[in-house]
């Protein structure tokens, strides 16, 4: 079953049969038991998804990295092989974009963003390098991601592509290139599940050799194809955000629980009106919230209330298979974000108890993957 993300197709689940439909309406359908399987799989074994789309620049020029300094928020690594998460500002000093930083080695910085930020990130780009030599390219239609996920995945990894991908030898947020199968590829150890993943970005006539490597690779692995669901609903465990969902522009990196990517110590675009901002005090709050369902999810733009009164948004909801819990992600008024604060949401014209359960997403900075290194990133329950 598909999804269309920018106009890209991708897979949303697979169907366990072919004739296998769902009842379509706004409460947790058919497909339900079918994600919670490809969760399973991942969190347990390996998974393998196609992720296309997926915005990328590619920035060269003697300046790049001093541009990219500009543009973005926090540190930009420039260590050549590694890979880094950064922010970039609007001029009002609220959330413009989100970017993965990636220093390929021997080659060109890669700046990555969410696919529908296509045309958006780079408008934004052109427009602030007025005196730093550097060059961008997109290629975005010409090359995919297939990403690899779960405990088993780095052995599925090694079979299908040569070289050392021990966690010594390439430790969270690496890129190299390498050959998978004899497809050339660039791999990064990032991930969007919490899981031990890599992304394996492919040359759009290439997919087809390293997909048929990775799947005889991970035959004796039990490996299994996963969609976008279940990216959603592992996400939402781990607090990584959307672009545009819960990354938006009304609301700045200190609203959405991104206080470590930012530092004042160095200068950057939109700086003055963010610390304008911070003066005055944060106006809402990014929260992680349990919602006391388990027929529904809560839908972006829901209203929180407390005492018959609005006091936030949802920004983001599914269920979450791997803790057994309906989440939501919502900005709310900063008196109500604290761990434990009883409101509720309206979920299809009924008010449904939730909770606070965590300080929000992005706030604790546990990002690593089930067995890695701590490192950078988001953190959420898992």
């Amino acid at each position: 079953m598909f999804t269309v993300v920018n106009g890209w197709e991708r897979a949303e689940y697979f169907k366990p049969t072919p004739g296998f439909e769902v009842t379509h309406g706004f409460q947790f359908d058919e497909a339900f038991d079918v994600v919670a399987r490809e969760v399973k799989a991942v969190q347990t074994g390996v998974g393998l998804a196609e992720v296309n789309g997926f915005n990328r620049i590619e920035i060269t020029g003697p300046d790049a990295h001093r541009f990219l300094d500009h543009v973005i928020c926090g540190r930009v690594t420039r260590k050549e092989g590694k890979v880094g998460l950064g922010y970039l500002l609007k001029d009002h000093g609220c959330v413009k974009a989100e970017a993965t930083v990636a220093n390929i080695p021997g080659g060109p910085v890669w700046y990555g963003s969410a696919a529908a930020a296509e045309w958006h990130d780079m408008d934004w780009l052109r427009a602030h390098s007025d005196g730093f030599d550097v060059s961008f390219q997109s290629l975005t239609n010409d090359w995919t991601i297939l990403v690899l996920a779960g405990p088993k995945a780095r052995e599925v990894l090694a079979a299908a592509s040569r070289g050392d991908w021990s966690a010594e030898a390439f430790p969270w947020l690496s890129v190299r290139r390498a050959f998978v199968g004899i497809a050339p590829a660039v791999v990064m150890s990032v991930s969007f599940s919490g899981e031990l993943a890599y992304e394996i970005h492919v040359p759009n006539n290439q997919l087809y050799a390293a997909y048929l490597a990775l799947r005889a690779a991970g035959e004796g692995h039990g490996l299994r194809l996963f969609g976008a669901r279940a990216v959603e609903s592992m996400r939402m465990e781990k607090g990584y955000l959307h672009w545009k969902a819960d990354l938006i522009t009304e609301f700045d990196p200190f609203e959405t629980g991104l206080d470590r990517f930012v530092k004042m110590d160095k200068d950057f675009v939109g700086k003055a009106a963010f610390a304008a901002r911070q003066a005055k005090g944060p106006t809402r709050k990014l929260v992680s919230l349990g919602i006391d369902s388990t027929t529904s999810h809560a839908h972006p733009g829901a209203s929180v209330m407390l005492d018959d009164k609005v006091v936030g948004t949802v920004t983001s909801g599914d269920w979450g298979h791997r803790v057994g819990m309906n989440l939501a992600y919502a900005f709310v008024m900063p008196e109500l974000a604290a761990q434990g604060t009883e409101i509720t949401v309206d979920m299809l014209g009924e008010l449904v108890p939730c909770r606070g359960i965590a300080p929000g997403p992005n706030d604790t900075g546990a990002t690593r993957p089930r067995g890695e290194a701590r490192s950078a990133g988001s953190s959420g329950i898992v």
